[in-house]
């Protein structure tokens, strides 16, 4: 059986849709298996830009089936938009190429409401992207939400949502001061949503995907967020409302752990972060100004400014640990070239000793200032790199160095946003 998780193992933004994309030239399906449209992957395509909050991107190869699992919730209008987005590219010609599994909770525009509210009138800011994903979950977990099935057979539709706009409209008028939902407009908007997405229903995913990786299909799974955004082993409370581990792929598609054949990390050459929470080797100076504008680092979701820094191989060692990482891909190398060093952080002092296991308290994390090893830069551009011995010396030294103190092979190497611009030192299927 040919499965391959690949996730972020920082605090998201890797680059995780570009090398998915590129990934899926080798596979036969891309599964979606958590997290909302508060996540963005950028694709670039021919000079063309494609941003994905919700459909798997390996959905821009024709041959390639997309899955969007029991553990996503699901934005309709989100979802709509990018079906109208990709056809409008010339791309999801063949409806068949995407399927949705019943059994996604659906994210409604209540769901959005109590989260903007909630960030809103927070004395401690999370940093939430306000798309009504934590909501959503929350409605899951204490067994209230609609599922995407229910749109189709439940004849009670308008009832439950009655209901459920029943207490989020309390909620809204007298607690937060904000206008109430519209049974009416709600349900016109759900059903109309319904209409449109009928084609991609999947009754059973689990079922389907257990087919494909037992007849042999190369199998992508795709993570959203990353890993030190998990919910429960992430910097919490600075976190997202789902689990973005390796083990999620397992429990929000619903396949057995014996099936993956690999745990692929996706790690950027330096560390970024958007919104609250600690974070150890920011850069608030001029480097990590240079860092943010050659990146380019704007959330492809929100618009809003990435936090930048050094790359943190406390955390990283972290993150190849909880999910089992056994290969990385190392994306936006090409950002440094131009600069003469290079920091990297490889341990922590924290309350006067020096620890390279990240702290598990928020409070600690914060606390807790980065031991700098510094590594010489290089002026030549990379973009026309070819293989690894194409990058210079000073590169390979930088990429060397990392997989030596991670003990994780580097297999891929990202030097650019197109898919051109990726070297392969290992193939990504056997």
């Amino acid at each position: 059986m040919s499965g391959i998780i690949v996730l972020g193992s920082q605090w998201g933004d890797e680059g995780k849709g570009k090398l998915i994309d590129v990934f899926s030239e080798s596979a036969d399906v891309v599964i979606r298996s958590q997290g909302g449209a508060n996540a963005g992957h950028t694709l670039v395509v021919d000079e063309q830009k494609i941003v994905l909050h919700l459909i798997p991107s390996g959905i821009l190869h024709e041959k390639i089936k997309c899955i969007i699992s029991a553990g996503v919730v699901l934005d309709l209008d989100s979802i709509l938009q990018e079906i109208d987005q990709l056809k409008g590219h010339g791309y999801l010609k063949d409806d068949k190429q995407l399927a949705i599994s019943e059994a996604c909770t659906v994210l409604l525009p209540y769901h959005k409401a109590i989260d903007a509210a909630r960030e809103s009138t927070a004395k401690n800011k999370i940093g939430t992207t306000c798309r009504g994903i934590g909501p959503a979950y929350e409605d899951r977990a204490s067994r209230r939400a609609l599922v995407f099935g229910d749109l189709y057979r439940d004849e009670d539709i308008r009832e439950k949502l009655a209901h459920a706009i029943e207490e989020k409209n309390f909620l809204l008028t007298k607690f937060y001061n904000q206008d109430p939902i519209n049974l009416d407009e709600l349900y016109d908007r759900t059903m109309f949503a319904a209409e449109r997405l009928e084609p991609y229903r999947c009754r059973d995913a689990s079922l389907t995907v257990h087919k494909y990786l037992k007849s042999g299909k190369k199998v992508l799974f795709e993570g959203a967020q990353g890993s030190l955004l998990d919910i429960l082993h992430g910097t919490y409370p600075y976190v997202t409302s789902s689990s973005t581990l390796a083990g999620s792929a397992c429990t929000g598609t619903g396949f057995g752990p014996g099936s993956v054949e690999k745990v692929v990390g996706i790690t950027k050459a330096y560390t970024t972060r958007v919104g609250e929470g600690p974070f150890p080797t920011e850069l608030n100076n001029e480097v990590g100004e240079l860092i943010q504008k050659q990146g380019g680092e704007f959330g492809a979701t929100t618009g809003r400014t990435r936090r930048c820094g050094w790359l943190d191989l406390v955390a990283l060692r972290y993150s190849i640990r909880i999910n089992g990482i056994t290969n990385i891909a190392l994306t936006k190398l090409d950002v440094f070239s131009g600069m003469d060093q290079i920091g990297v952080c490889t341990s922590y002092k924290l309350k006067g000793e020096t620890i390279k296991d990240m702290p598990m308290s928020a409070t600690d994390l914060h606390q807790a200032e980065p031991v700098v090893e510094w590594l010489p830069g290089w002026d030549e551009s990379l973009q026309d790199a070819k293989t690894l011995a194409d990058l210079p010396s000073n590169a390979r030294n930088y990429i060397q160095f990392i997989g030596n103190e991670v003990g994780t092979p580097i297999d891929v190497i990202s030097i650019g946003p197109g898919r051109h611009q990726t070297l392969w030192i290992k193939p990504l299927f056997q």
